[in-house]
């Protein structure tokens, strides 16, 4: 083979192989792209997920106080009732105890009875004119009348200190037997409301066991998505690094080669001088030639190199600047419309329970404490006055009380501010305050402080049109 041929096959060798040195890590390089572009979209959703499960544990930590509230709430309804059960016992017990008394009483009436019969009796044998009959069944004329009342007046003179302790012993029975079952009916009518308020109460632990149970099932599976996508980002991470290594070992193999060739270049160009020197028949022309096709060959390899970075400048110019934009959302804006009060002391009063909403929890007899307050405590009357005093109207802090605290107008010109009461376990049993648009702020034992709708559900149902209009 001539030394032109050799020349020519060597350039061509040369640029096929540099051509595919850069072309092959090209295109690695625009994989890599696209996956680093799925792993942006990956990796947003994993933020996504991070920040899900974030207020999803914010939620189930607020459950977990709310729990809390109810179980302190309900142990305290717990020792109420046992406290109130042995109270009714020991009502009980001293009723036994005043029968036995009330018995004896009866006995020392009827012996006092026995005398004072006898005192009549002797009375109408030593020369009384008025048998003891007439005078207990009445005169029959009225001679007989002024009769009897000397004989009664006799005998009163005579048994005074028996009958006053007559009297004295029945006024004392009466007074203790009506204390001991005014004190009995009140003790059972608390047991019959605190069993109905801790049944309530219950419910609601049920009701917020089981919202707990949603959120925590919500997190498991958002975790589950969460690892599932850092198990496809961890994939697509580890392909790039594969690709990248790939590409490392082409470009070594394909700088071997070039070496490869440029010594093959070399030793060439050494045979081609060593040539020239030797050869003395050879002509000028022909040594010439063979310089120019020397020259051009090394021109075509010039040619060849700068092609080849012209083109790699290009394809890292594309990976450097193909980069996505992170797209930005606009924050949502809230609406909160509230109906106007009556008053500027009713709006105030409305207001000051906001900050309790979901931050609260139903108590039987709660929310007359400085603790109970704080920890936002509140049965429904204490909750109406509290939210009162904060607009500076001091009201009672019982049901009962509260119907008497203003003037008392239609249901159909209830106004915000305004009292409503219900007939839940009794007639009046809850009171909230009216806030308009047919909803009411109160302490609720299913929700604790909590804006109900009285037009609708159950609130309607046991709504009994009674608005009182604090004064």
């Amino acid at each position: 083979m001539s030394l032109k041929k050799k020349l020519i096959v060597l350039n061509t060798t040369i640029m096929l192989g540099l051509g595919s040195a850069f072309a092959i890590p090209s295109v690695k390089a625009e994989s890599i792209t696209d996956i680093q572009s799925q792993r942006t979209g990956i990796q947003s959703d994993i933020s996504e997920a991070e920040q899900v499960i974030q207020q999803l544990k914010k939620e189930q930590s607020k459950m977990n106080a709310q729990i809390a509230q109810i179980e302190s709430a309900m142990k305290e309804n717990d020792q109420k009732i046992k406290d109130t059960k042995q109270e009714i016992n020991d009502t009980e017990k001293d009723i036994e105890s005043l029968k036995k008394e009330i018995k004896a009483l009866e006995e020392r009436i009827a012996k006092r009875e026995e005398v004072l019969k006898e005192r009549a009796l002797s009375f109408q044998e030593s020369g009384g004119d008025v048998e003891y009959l007439e005078v207990v069944l009445g005169s029959k004329s009225f001679g007989e009348f002024v009769n009897r009342v000397g004989a009664v007046a006799t005998i009163v003179e005579a048994d005074q200190q028996i009958l006053s302790e007559q009297e004295a012993d029945k006024a004392d029975l009466e007074k203790k037997q009506a204390t001991v079952e005014k004190k009995l009916q009140s003790l059972k009518d608390m047991e019959v409301e605190l069993k109905g308020m801790q049944s309530q109460i219950e419910d609601q632990k049920a009701e917020t066991v089981n919202m707990k149970a949603k959120i925590e099932k919500k997190e498991s599976e958002t975790e589950a998505l969460k690892q599932s996508l850092e198990n496809k980002d961890a994939g697509l991470e580890a392909q790039i690094a594969s690709i990248r290594e790939n590409i490392k070992k082409e470009e070594e193999r394909k700088a071997s080669e070039k070496a490869d060739l440029d010594r093959a270049a070399e030793e060439v160009n050494s045979s081609n001088a060593s040539s020239e020197g030797s050869s003395s028949s050879s002509s000028e022309g022909s040594s010439s030639s063979s310089s120019e096709e020397s020259s051009s060959s090394s021109k075509g390899e010039a040619s060849v190199k700068s092609s080849s970075k012209a083109e790699s400048s290009s394809n890292s110019s594309k990976n450097s600047s193909d980069k996505p934009a992170a797209a930005s959302k606009p924050a949502a804006s809230k609406t909160v419309t509230s109906s106007k009060p009556s008053s500027a002391n009713t709006g105030s009063a409305i207001t000051a329970g906001y900050k309790y909403i979901g931050n609260s929890t139903y108590k039987f007899g709660g929310g007359r404490s400085a603790s109970d307050i704080a920890n936002g405590l509140f049965d429904c009357s204490a909750f109406v006055a509290w939210a009162y005093k904060q607009a500076g109207v001091n009201l009672p802090a019982s049901t009962d009380a509260l119907k008497n605290a203003g003037r008392q107008v239609s249901d159909s010109q209830k106004q915000p501010g305004d009292l409503v009461f219900f007939n839940t376990y009794k007639t009046d049993g809850h009171v909230g305050i009216y806030v308009g648009g047919g909803k009411f702020i109160g302490s609720q034992s299913s929700t604790g402080v909590a804006i109900a709708n009285m037009d609708s559900g159950y609130w309607a149902g046991v709504y009994n049109g009674r608005v009182v209009r604090v004064n």
